[in-house]
């Protein structure tokens, strides 16, 4: 494992240094996601969504989005 250092700026950013954006494959434009844990920070490459699959998923649930279904389901 290397260490790598970064300054943070007076506005909390910081330049992730080349062999971090190489390691992650990232670029100007990509979206990091930060996962905070009890025991530090982790930092990933945040995958992109697949806007198209999310709405057919959204339409094939809806099915379950009717009043019954509220009073039936809604206390569990």
């Amino acid at each position: 494992m290397t260490a790598h250092f970064a300054k943070l700026a007076s506005k909390a950013q910081t330049t992730l240094p080349k062999a971090v954006r190489e390691a992650l494959g990232v670029g100007p434009g990509d979206v990091l996601v930060y996962r905070v844990a009890a025991d530090g920070v982790t930092l990933a490459r945040a995958e992109a969504l697949d806007r198209s699959w999310l709405k057919d998923l959204d339409a094939s649930l809806s099915e379950w989005g009717s009043a019954e279904d509220a009073a039936a389901f809604g206390g569990l």
